[in-house]
């Protein structure tokens, strides 16, 4: 996007929203980066110059507008929609794998050479591995300076910086303020005034999304479908507990006009970060609406699902080898047997955790602790018990591995080969756990049901065939197609 300069401009001028987190603008003059959307005045189109990340534009010597904040801006879609190496190490980046592992573990998990992959990035984003990640605790410290009430050496230790030292000199350098200084602007800037009560030992936070987001089928999907014990919905909020690579937590996460309320509750503060990008991960609010919406409506039996309703995500969630096995269980029951079967799981082999604020009691069990299940317990069908056991076999040895790194195709693939998984289990995992936005479900029931009331073709390969139109966004017009349904995944609870 950012090579297209004609393109970039005409957003620019036109104070386009749509376009945040797509490119950064760099101001040659005032050497300032901002979002295509800043309110100033747009500046000379000699003095533009366009970059593909806030880290590019870190490394080259801009620091970040104070008017428009573009450091807080939606990530770009663009990883969202791609499964190539760069795609992939983007995900994890922003799961904290740089961190936690260094340059040496991203490029482990991606196969390739740690040059290979600073090569790649720095050829499309401008920007190596370690400039990124170093962006990212910047946006991470920001945000709760101006949000949270936490003491300056809590924020950079949650934020992922070694040193204070070196949390100072990065605020200083990124945004030309010192981390006091900007805490004083958000308070002089009203940024507080509307913020949630405070909590002890919780953290508030607002995540961004670009607009339009239903959040109907979003948020009734995860509520319908809460094990319990792991998730519920409560007081207006969908609440999980999480695994995260120094402890546990559990987040509470509000639809709001025009952002995600997020309250977190963390064992440990260095898993922050990683929090926060599974919860925008597992609520796709890196999606971009418009470019989805846009292709849909091109099928005119699908148009008016879309006019109806804009803005549609896909529900995910935070842990991939969760997903496959409650995939499993979900295998052609109901949604309340699937919850009960899962919630049997949790109560024999899930880790116990607190919860004051709510009902919330357990992790749900990792793949390691369900290696040693006993299949006779189950009061499942046998084949069904050998594909779970063989499921859980695989994700514990490491022979599956399954997350938001993984390839797509590669992973199918060892999916397909695995006992008593068809079609359907194999890209319900991809659309939900992988975050392929093409998975599509063509044998889905709901789907077939609503693809004949519709007028389009029911079955599999007609629908399939029909479905081509939509790439690659087919896993959105699953959405759509459910929503034409009265069960509850398609209502915001109430």
């Amino acid at each position: 996007m950012h090579t297209d300069t004609e393109r970039c401009i005409r957003a620019v001028q036109s104070k386009d929203a749509r376009f945040d987190g797509w490119f950064f603008t760099a101001v040659l003059t005032t050497r300032i980066y901002c979002r295509p959307s800043c309110p100033a005045v747009p500046p000379k189109v000699e003095n533009m110059t366009f970059l593909p990340s806030a880290a590019a534009c870190q490394q080259a010597g801009f620091r970040a507008c104070k008017r428009c904040r573009p450091d807080t801006s939606p990530g770009s879609p663009e990883w969202n929609a791609r499964a190539d190496a760069v795609a992939r190490a983007m995900r994890l980046i922003q799961d904290g794998v740089v961190d936690r592992e260094g340059v040496p573990g991203l490029a482990a998990r991606l196969g390739y050479s740690t040059r290979q992959v600073e090569r790649q990035l720095g050829a499309e984003l401008g920007a190596g591995p370690l400039a990124l990640a170093r962006a990212q605790r910047a946006q991470t410290a920001r945000l709760l300076i101006e949000t949270s009430e936490l003491p300056m050496g809590d924020v950079a230790f949650a934020a992922g910086f070694s040193s204070i030292r070196t949390f100072n000199d990065t605020v200083r350098e990124v945004f030309a303020l010192s981390p006091s200084e900007l805490r004083d602007r958000a308070v002089k800037a009203g940024r507080k005034k509307d913020a949630p009560p405070r909590i002890p030992g919780t953290i508030s936070l607002r995540l961004p999304f670009r607009a339009p987001l239903n959040p109907d089928n979003l948020f009734g999907h995860l509520a319908a479908t809460a094990v319990p014990g792991v998730e519920e919905w409560r007081d207006g909020a969908y609440r999980r507990t999480l695994r995260l690579p120094h402890g546990t937590g559990v987040v509470a996460l509000t639809p709001r006009p025009d952002h995600i309320g997020c309250r977190l509750a963390l064992t440990d503060l260095r898993d922050l970060t990683i929090a926060i990008s599974r919860c925008r991960w597992m609520l796709d609010l890196d999606a971009d609406p418009e470019a989805v919406d846009e292709q849909l409506r091109s099928d005119p039996l699908l148009a008016p699902l879309v006019d109806k309703a804009p803005g549609r995500r896909v529900p995910r969630t935070v842990d991939a080898a969760e997903f496959a096995v409650r995939a499993v269980l979900g295998q052609q029951v109901s949604t309340a047997a699937a919850r009960t079967h899962a919630a049997r799981l949790v109560t024999a082999y899930g880790e116990r955790v607190e919860d004051p604020l709510g009902g919330l009691t357990h992790l749900f069990p990792s793949p390691q602790a369900l290696a040693g299940l006993d299949p006779e317990s189950l009061a499942l069908p046998r084949s069904r018990r050998a594909t779970l056991t063989t499921l859980v076999s695989a994700l514990a040895d490491g022979s599956l591995p399954l997350g938001i790194d993984s390839d797509w195709d590669a992973a199918r693939a060892q999916l397909s080969a695995l006992p008593g998984f068809g079609p359907w289990t194999t890209e319900v995992i991809a659309m939900r756990a992988l975050g392929d936005p093409d998975a599509f479900l063509a044998s889905d029931l709901g789907v077939r049901r609503a693809a004949q009331g519709l007028g389009l073709p029911s079955s599999p390969s007609a629908l399939t065939a029909r479905a081509a139109g939509w790439r690659p966004w087919r896993a959105y017009a699953v959405q759509y197609l459910w929503a034409t349904d009265a069960h509850p995944i398609n209502h915001l609870p109430v």
